[in-house]
């Protein structure tokens, strides 16, 4: 998929878009960010792709400055807005609205729904099931992650911090719990988004600090502090363009986070400093990156989770060359995907080579694509299961 014209340069900083396809039922997910202060039309043309039905479904998020729109602690300044429109097809052309997220969603023609498009993302791969792959924990309440009256809330704030290893200052989002204070020492989550995201997709998928309040409420959760950084290790940072440009600065965040990320919040936050109190976990490439560097450093980590890990994934004998070490110092490791993932050939390999070796882990299998309910569910999930 491609734009028909390429825009002027000014347009390249202010407007992009990313694409995703479930690759069972066939709809298409086009969301397309404007930055501007202006209305801007863009034309859309599908290359190699299955036929785009003329009818489909549009969410906004509109707000009236820039600011409302990267606002975190005032998202009710985010008016959203649903409705059916039709004049889809391989090519259109949609105006957007200034300071807005906009998620088309689109249709394909029936009988195209059960294989995505291939390539090397996945996404087209057959999914085939095993034994193994089933669902370990019923799905929380839908509103596991909505605002509660009544109960007490943490602090969420975005934080600037100086990387040496990338030469620039770069932003991560921290939340601390409810209460927190200086004279209690806290665990942290580390919390990694996925390609087309930035530090606050996590916010945006998932709310993780909502969910924490909501189980810290219940007392089904260790008070933590949950950070989450950018992943993308370069000086434009921006989830803009051609995310598969930036594979190298994926892997390249593995230095920024153990020399800047984590020296800066066990700096500036009254943290437990030891492998028993850092958590690392991820969704799509933020969980390859998770495991990557969370099985890579176990003497940094020692609970680590992969939610729908993507390609980045190392290999499992390259992940965990040594499983009986692992065995001695994971406190959990945890694998999850959607039965509807076409991505999900990758966990499979890692679940069944640590199965082979005999390295205790959880691989929960629940009945989502590769999406933002699939996260927050296991996320749900994963913190009542660690620090405990």
């Amino acid at each position: 998929m491609r734009g028909s014209n390429p825009p002027p340069a000014r347009q390249i900083r202010e407007i992009f878009f990313s694409a995703t396809r479930d690759s069972t039922s066939g709809v298409v997910y086009l969301k397309v960010v404007n930055t501007s202060d202006s209305v801007q039309a863009i034309d859309v043309q599908f290359g190699g792709a299955p036929k785009i039905e003329p009818e489909g479904e549009v969410i906004s998020l509109s707000a009236t400055s820039l600011e409302d729109t990267n606002s975190l602690e005032q998202p009710r300044k985010l008016v959203p807005h649903a409705e059916k429109a039709d004049g889809f097809g391989a090519r259109f052309s949609r105006e957007f609205p200034p300071h807005s997220i906009t998620v088309l969603q689109l249709k394909t023609s029936p009988g195209q729904a059960r294989r995505g498009p291939g390539g090397p993302g996945g996404f087209g791969r057959q999914i085939t099931l095993g034994p193994d792959d089933k669902q370990l924990f019923p799905d929380p309440p839908a509103n596991c992650n909505a605002q509660r009256e009544g109960i007490p809330h943490g602090q969420l704030e975005m934080v600037s911090y100086e990387s040496k290893s990338v030469g620039t200052t770069r932003k991560m989002n921290v939340y601390t719990p409810p209460g927190y204070s200086k004279d209690k020492k806290y665990p942290v989550l580390y919390l990694l988004h996925g390609i087309g995201g930035d530090e606050t997709e996590w916010q945006r998928f998932a709310s993780p600090n909502l969910l924490c309040d909501n189980l810290l409420a219940d007392g089904k959760a260790a008070p933590m502090i949950i950070v989450m950084p950018n992943g993308r290790a370069q000086k434009d940072d921006r989830a803009t363009g051609d995310a598969m440009r930036s594979a190298p600065a994926f892997a390249a965040f593995e230095e920024d986070l153990l020399k800047d990320v984590i020296p800066t919040i066990e700096s500036r936050y009254s943290v437990q400093a030891d492998r028993e109190h850092r958590a690392i976990a991820g969704l799509s490439m933020g969980g390859g990156q998770a495991l990557n560097f969370g099985l890579a450093h176990l003497d940094t980590f020692a609970w680590i989770g992969g939610f729908s890990s993507a390609p980045n994934t190392k290999r499992p004998a390259e992940l965990m060359p040594e499983p009986e070490l692992a065995k001695r110092q994971l406190k959990l490791l945890w694998l999850s995907c959607g039965n509807k993932d076409g991505l999900i050939g990758i966990s499979q390999g890692v679940h069944a080579y640590l199965k082979e070796h005999d390295v205790p882990h959880v691989w929960n299998v629940d009945s989502n694509a590769h999406d933002p309910t699939h996260w927050r569910n296991n996320l749900y999930h994963f913190m009542q299961r660690i620090f405990r």
